[in-house]
């Protein structure tokens, strides 16, 4: 009998009956085939975010860490720290894990802010991330490790470049930015142009993200990391506990 991913049973095992094909809970698993379809795999991204002193204001300045990638896919431009979930590990473990690994950085508060599941997202396969938000104050050292080239903190701008408000039965608002990343001492400039269109009905508020253009900032990270500054914004606007 083909054993079971997860070793105690007794919490799944419901009313204890059988299924329509007449299979306890073991003879549904020792013939279940995970592979039946194919399976999505999954990976965290982490916005790292820093600031001079502590966060009050979002007028205030921030920098954001980022990881020049050393393979494929968008070899040779910079990314959010991140990696593959393991099999049997926590997603939250795998985020401070990977954040670890690739940058030295350990022991910082983390969110979990939002899911990206785009089909065409990744070339190699169906990826799907979850973003996860930190936010440091003062001096914090980062050094490159496992499959990042380099990590270096850039100061960060979003720029809102446009807007567009349409009410009707609900409301519609679309906004376009432009985000850029700049690091002097190494003499790099990153950029990507996004638009944001937010529906809202009722207290619901859909928000959907578009990227335009990317330079120097890989696969879909900038929409990743203009969400998660947004939304830093917001909290702090509404005095929302962060971390």
């Amino acid at each position: 009998m083909k054993e079971a991913f997860v070793q105690d049973l007794e919490r799944f095992r419901g009313n204890g009956g059988k299924n329509r094909q007449g299979k306890t809970l073991e003879e549904f698993i020792s013939v279940y085939d995970p592979k039946k379809y194919d399976c999505p795999s999954n990976t965290v991204d982490m916005v790292v975010l820093k600031s001079s002193g502590p966060y009050k204001d979002p007028s205030q300045p921030l920098k954001v860490l980022m990881v020049k990638r050393s393979n494929h896919p968008s070899i040779g431009w910079w990314a959010l720290p991140g990696g593959f979930v393991n099999l049997k590990e926590d997603i939250d473990h795998a985020a401070f894990r990977e954040l670890e690994e690739e940058t030295g950085v350990r022991d910082l508060p983390m969110v979990q802010l939002k899911t990206w599941g785009a089909w065409d997202r990744d070339p190699r396969w169906r990826v799907i991330t979850t973003a996860y938000l930190a936010l440091a104050e003062g001096e914090l050292p980062v050094r490159a490790g496992d499959d990042a080239a380099d990590a270096l903190w850039f100061d960060l701008e979003l720029r809102e470049t446009g807007r567009e408000v349409h009410s009707d039965r609900e409301t519609k608002e679309t906004v376009q930015y432009e985000l850029e990343l700049t690091n002097g001492e190494a003499g790099l400039k990153l950029s990507a142009a996004l638009t944001r269109t937010a529906v809202r009905r009722g207290p619901l508020e859909d928000v959907r993200y578009e990227l335009r253009s990317s330079d120097g900032i890989a696969v879909d990270h900038g929409l990743i990391l203009s969400d998660a500054v947004l939304y830093l914004k917001d909290a702090c606007q509404t005095d929302t506990a962060f971390v």
